[in-house]
């Protein structure tokens, strides 16, 4: 991952340092879900991947910011 970003992006170093996995591993797994909506997404990345709440918001809000500006 390069320098952290502003906003969202900003956890991505943090995120991979506690979890082990790449950002992109993190943001694919986000993409290809079935879940749309936010907390859903944010609910399912806790429960089903053990991930906290703040780091969860940021990669939903980082993906769905990626969405709104297609």
């Amino acid at each position: 991952m390069t320098a952290p970003g502003n906003g969202p992006a900003s956890y991505f170093p943090a995120i991979e340092k506690k979890y082990g996995r790449p950002v992109a591993e993190w943001l694919e797994l986000i993409r290809s879900s079935p879940l749309s909506k936010h907390m859903e997404l944010v609910a399912w990345l806790k429960t089903e991947h053990g991930l906290g709440h703040g780091h969860a918001n940021a990669l939903v809000a980082y993906v769905r910011a990626e969405s709104d500006a297609k």
